[in-house]
């Protein structure tokens, strides 16, 4: 007998543990070389864990939700058995039935899929497991029809059928078993929700965070992007959006006051050569923030591409670490929900954070007269500590001008 150990594997040097999810194994269940065996959570992505050999499922050591490190032991294959495992050989956990329906080795990447083809999400199929549902119960909307945790609780919400049906107290706003009854939930928070949530709390108790506001006419930029998108589309194959224009807008003000690029270590104030622009993202496990590197060499393609590819992976949770460490600045656009108005958070370590909120038309007085403009509020939340009231208000107003005059982003004003 062959027995190989299945470890967690390396983790960053600032994160010291992880969060086993959900097994896609049981013991006695065979397994391919490279098949996904379990998702492990970290305070900032989820990773895959492949079996390092194809085999059968020995020993489950830590179970799902277990709190493990880096090199831990969490299960056995052994090797030997995978030649030896026959159609009619089940897990030890099924009903012994022999069933000629059985998987074998060579289709046992299928079993991932719960037997509809489809792939869910780790928070989908965790999901899944706590209602006793499966893939083919639900219609995927994530790339490739994977199975997103949305797409979980909207089958979940949906009115009951009329056979008698065990209702899903689990599940997010789920509606009640019983008339009047006021069921409740706990459960505990995501690795990466508690991370966020220690972040931001340090944000607050040792930075001095002050937020500055501004109204920006979008009419420019947005004429601007009526006029090109169809051609920018067609010529770079990907959709015009804001979000180019707010980062580059972004990298000019920051150009001009590089203390809002700055950061505080210690005593001292670092002085960033490099413009790495934070994007705050939503995902199924929460709010990443992924990292534009040197965004001040990046064309509005370039920018429109990388922040493209960024959703997809938040969506999907596959976001690197390293696509996600670091950032100089962050911009944070809730107007993607409605957000008329926010006071962003600074993201440690850096000092200072932009929030666009949503554009709206709204009456303003240009030369005396009463217009509507489709206007949007900006924040930026600065600390106080290394950034002072001028430069903060200076920085918000490039930001500004430079939306309300595009040009001035082709000619470095």
């Amino acid at each position: 007998m062959a027995i190989i150990e299945v470890k967690v594997p390396q983790l960053s040097e600032s994160v010291a543990e992880a969060t086993l999810l959900q097994w896609h194994k049981k013991v006695g269940e065979p397994v391919a070389r490279d098949e996904n065996l379990i998702d492990v959570e970290t305070d900032k992505v989820v990773l895959e864990l492949p079996a390092p050999q194809a085999g059968i499922i020995k020993q489950i050591i830590a179970p799902d939700g277990a709190t493990v490190v880096a090199d831990q032991v969490i299960a056995l294959i052994d090797t030997d058995a995978s030649a030896q495992v026959s159609p009619m050989e089940v897990s030890p956990l099924a009903a012994p039935q022999p069933s000629t329906n059985a998987p074998t080795p060579s289709a046992a990447p299928e079993l991932a899929k719960s037997g509809s083809g489809a792939i869910a999400m780790p928070a989908a199929a965790k999901l899944l497991a706590d209602n006793n549902l499966t893939t083919a119960q639900v219609s995927g909307t994530g790339k490739d029809g994977r199975v997103t945790k949305g797409d979980v609780l909207n089958t979940l919400t949906m009115p009951a059928p009329a056979a008698p049906a065990k209702p899903a107290l689990q599940a997010v706003n789920a509606p009640a078993a019983v008339q009047g009854a006021r069921p409740e939930e706990r459960v505990p928070m995501s690795r990466l929700r508690a991370r966020v949530a220690e972040r931001l709390l340090q944000s607050q108790a040792t930075n001095a965070i002050l937020t500055t506001f501004n109204e920006v006419n979008m009419q420019p930029v947005i004429d601007l992007r009526n006029k090109y998108k169809d051609k920018f589309e067609k010529e770079h194959g990907v959709k015009l959006g804001f979000m180019s224009f707010f980062v580059k807008a972004v990298v000019a003000a920051l150009k001009k006051y590089p203390i809002v690029n700055a950061s505080v270590d210690g005593n001292d104030i670092v002085y960033h050569g490099y413009f790495d622009i934070g994007v705050a993202v939503g995902s199924p496990r929460g709010l990443v923030v992924p990292v534009l590197r040197d965004a001040d060499q990046m064309s509005i393609a370039d920018i429109e591409k990388k922040i493209g590819e960024f959703g997809v992976k938040a969506r999907d949770g596959k976001l690197a670490l390293e696509e996600m460490t670091g950032g100089t600045f962050t911009v944070s656009n809730g107007g993607t929900f409605g957000s008329m108005l926010s006071t962003p958070i600074i993201n440690p370590p850096q000092s200072a954070i932009l929030g666009i909120h949503a554009t709206k038309e709204r009456a303003v007085v240009e030369n005396g007269q009463v217009v509507v403009r489709p206007m949007n509020y900006f924040a930026l939340s600065y600390d106080h500590r290394i950034i002072d009231g001028r430069e903060a208000v200076l920085s918000l107003v490039a930001i500004k001008d430079a939306l309300e005059d595009p040009a001035r982003l082709l000619l470095d004003l």
